[in-house]
């Protein structure tokens, strides 16, 4: 049964008279019986960083973290004229080129192996529909340097699309990326080495790792610009032009797209880097690409692919999820072709799917619709990828359309947002961040939950975290000042002692009433009540009164 599917592209191909042959093959094996890995181990093949995510998130190490059995891989080295490219231990197959069929006859006749699928040709069989990075970009005739003076960065040309999701109240409490680590899947970072967005991030050694999956090299600073595009929304730094949405996260940049071709391989690529990430300890990646049709149409998904379980992209990007990781994928930009909906990896199951909208939240026409076909919701989320601010190949900061730059721009927040958060799991940042979404009750096909708003996403999880630590904090206690001293806001942690109408009073040490509020309290029931918006408060004690008719209490805060 293994040579099945192997023999039917061979038919198929001679069939349509078709005289390419294939170069590239993805193997996949049947176990990892004899690997010398084991699972008590881990440190063998995962990072101290990458170790310590699974056990924060209670994620155990399975058989499916182990690498490939090396002899496995010895036998299909051997058999020939075989080069292996890269590997995937999530999927237990490696991707190999070789133009000698006695070698790929024997790896195939091999009781470890199951299939031997071809995934490239070397000429392109048809002229590809379009081009794949055809985003449109334009120039700036008045460069914007206008931001709240209040906030830490001045943004810039980059403030709409930071604000549009409250970005900035994330910088603003000084979260920025800093410890976090990000791996961007892209097709090239073209001179990010030299270019003046990148002056910080460089000056910085904030790019631990670089690694070329299409040319097996390390060095990803000559290719295409689409990914340096990407890269500087997220991480750019010119004050007053352009501010990325994570601008102090440390960076993996990883070319796995040819962007000159489209063959499967090039989801075997985003596979093996994903893998390299979760295996370093990365948490979010954040990838601006996505598989539909191929040079070659054999090779065509179908609509009925785009189900979260059948591409090679989409089932690497699910591993990745249940690594620990944040997968934030672009949902395409098909919405106005024939093929409208959306692309893989955005259709897997547990990751973050990002469509277009302007900075006024209007969704953008090339926008890809959902939902997948197994019917979830997607894309999940939407960000500015109209007239998206981002580095040009000669430095220049110029403007793009595009869900491939709506992505960086929301996986940048994401990121600090789980910088805030760390104790919380991956999915349950994501629900936060889909919770918080302008139609989060009534989701649809263009823009799924909405936009994002991380100030909301951001006091949800504070008082999930007060809620959690709700016993610590009251201590012997029934209600409790969080924190205090203050700036510009504070929580009440409490536990009533009636079911009744709580009212709280701020009154300063004259006796100046600030602000009443009425809360309904059910008795037992702890709560978590936030205070925020603050009109502006002088240095100084305040008294917070409370009393719910039968319980009275009196709190001293200060303002710092």
């Amino acid at each position: 049964m293994k040579k099945i599917y192997f023999l039917f592209f061979l038919l198929f191909f001679f069939t349509l008279n078709i005289s390419a042959q294939f170069t590239k093959y993805v193997i996949r094996f049947k176990d990892k019986n004899g690997t010398p890995f084991t699972l008590n181990n881990p440190s063998a093949y995962l990072s101290a960083k990458s170790i310590a995510r699974r056990a924060k998130q209670n994620i155990a190490i399975d058989e499916t973290d182990l690498p490939i059995t090396p002899s496995y891989m010895d036998s299909v080295r051997l058999s020939g004229t075989v080069s292996i490219l890269n590997q995937s231990k999530w999927l237990n197959q490696v991707c190999i080129e070789t133009s000698d069929t006695a070698a790929l006859a024997k790896i195939n006749s091999f009781s470890f192996v199951i299939t031997s699928q071809p995934v490239m040709q070397p000429v392109r069989i048809q002229s590809p529909a379009k081009n794949k990075f055809a985003e449109q970009l334009n120039t700036i005739t008045s460069p914007s340097s206008v931001n709240n003076i209040f906030d830490y960065y001045n943004y810039g040309n980059s403030f709409a699309q930071i604000h549009i999701h409250e970005g900035e109240y994330l910088h603003d409490k000084g979260f920025h990326g800093e410890g976090m680590l990000v791996a961007i899947l892209d097709a090239g970072f073209y001179h990010y080495l030299t270019l003046p967005a990148f002056d910080s991030v460089n000056e910085n050694n904030q790019v631990k790792e670089t690694y070329d999956y299409v040319a097996n090299e390390t060095s990803v600073n000559e290719d295409h610009f689409h990914g340096m595009m990407c890269f500087s929304i997220l991480a750019g730094n010119i004050p007053g032009q352009l501010v990325g949405s994570c601008p102090k996260a440390n960076y993996y940049l990883y070319r796995t797209e040819d962007a000159a071709t489209e063959s499967p391989v090039e989801e075997q690529n985003w596979a093996a880097a994903a893998e390299r990430a979760d295996s370093i300890g990365v948490d979010v990646i954040s990838t601006s690409l996505g598989y539909t049709q191929f040079d070659n149409p054999v090779f065509n998904h179908t609509y009925a692919d785009m189900n979260g379980n059948t591409t090679i992209a989409a089932r690497a990007a699910d591993f990745a999820a249940k690594k620990g990781m944040i997968v934030v994928a672009a949902a395409g930009n098909d919405g106005a072709d024939t093929w409208h909906y959306i692309g893989t990896p955005a259709d897997a199951d547990s990751i973050v799917a990002v469509g277009a909208v302007n900075t006024s939240g209007v969704v953008a026409s090339f926008s890809s619709y959902g939902p997948s076909s197994d019917g979830q919701v997607k894309p999940a989320v939407a960000s500015v990828g109209v007239g998206t601010a981002i580095s040009s190949t000669n430095g220049n900061i110029i403007t793009g359309n595009g869900t491939s730059f709506a992505t960086p721009n929301m996986a940048g927040l994401i990121t600090c947002l789980w910088q805030a958060f760390p104790e919380f799991t991956n999915m349950e940042i994501i629900q936060a961040v889909e919770k918080s979404s302008s139609i989060y009750n009534m989701p649809d096909n263009r823009v799924g939950y909405g936009i994002p708003n991380f100030h909301i996403a951001y006091d949800d999880l504070n008082q999930q975290r007060v809620l959690r630590n709700a016993n610590t904090i009251l201590g012997n206690d029934w209600i409790k000042v969080y924190p205090n001293p203050f700036q510009k806001q504070f929580n009440i942690v409490i536990k009533p002692q009636h079911t009744a109408t709580g009212i709280f009073q701020l009154y300063d040490a004259t006796g100046k009433l600030y602000f009443s509020k009425k809360i309904s309290l059910q008795q037992n029931i702890i709560q978590s009540i936030s205070f925020n918006n603050l009109q502006p408060l002088q240095r100084g004690m305040y008294i917070l009164k409370f009393n719910d008719g039968i319980s009275k209490k009196n709190l001293k805060l200060e303002v710092q």
